[in-house]
């Protein structure tokens, strides 16, 4: 006698199944990263730049000392150059280089001042050289001040590019490869100003110097 046959389960077949969890799965993956809002991103922008403010700041600050020779006017830049960034942070295409572009701004900016200043630099020169002498300085401070100021003036003197490097390497402490990234130019570049730019200084530092003695 011929056993009846028992009815099998109702199932999907396998590639519906499989179709079904790959939509299950991306809806899940689109779920569980959401996109980052406006409000998110200023937030962190507000983060990154709080962060290189405090650790950057004296530096940036010390480095457009160098290239302005104004206090005021270096922080005015520096200041000028984190809001700029802290604007066009979603623009950054890499974060990890903003201290690098902070870099690059500050220069950039010195060097408008200094075009701006041009001619108020020349009629503040002019009047040092009508006025009267000072008297020789009185102690030790006195004297590292002035020659302090002589290494400022000699620095200035030298050409636009040779003064840059030369502040970026041993004042900022940069490598050959990061201040050729700073400023666009090549590392055999840097290598050429800032020995050109060190001989300069030695040549004319070593008259004024001797001079005074």
């Amino acid at each position: 006698m011929q056993q009846p046959q028992k009815a099998l389960p109702a199932c999907k077949p396998p590639g519906a199944l499989a179709r079904a969890t790959s939509v299950m799965t991306h809806a899940l993956a689109t779920t569980a990263t959401p996109p980052v809002t406006a409000p998110e991103r200023a937030l962190d922008a507000e983060s990154a730049v709080e962060q290189l403010y405090a650790a950057q700041w004296r530096s940036l600050v010390r480095l457009s000392v160098l290239l302005v020779r104004d206090p005021g006017t270096a922080e005015e830049v520096v200041q000028d150059a984190f809001v700029a960034m802290h604007g066009r942070w979603h623009k950054l295409r890499d974060p990890d280089k903003a201290l690098a572009y902070l870099r690059q701004a500050v220069v950039n900016r010195s060097r408008s001042v200094l075009r701006h200043r041009k001619v108020v630099d020349r009629h503040i020169a002019a009047e040092k050289r009508e006025g009267t002498p000072t008297a020789p300085p009185a102690d030790q401070a006195a004297l590292d001040h002035e020659r302090r100021e002589l290494v400022l003036d000699a620095l200035g003197a030298l050409p636009r590019r040779q003064r840059e490097v030369l502040a970026l390497r041993y004042y900022v402490d940069l490598t050959e490869a990061q201040i050729a990234e700073t400023l666009g130019i090549s590392r055999g570049a840097v290598k050429s100003h800032a020995s050109r730019g060190a001989d300069s200084l030695r040549r004319h530092l070593g008259e004024v110097l001797e001079d005074q003695s």
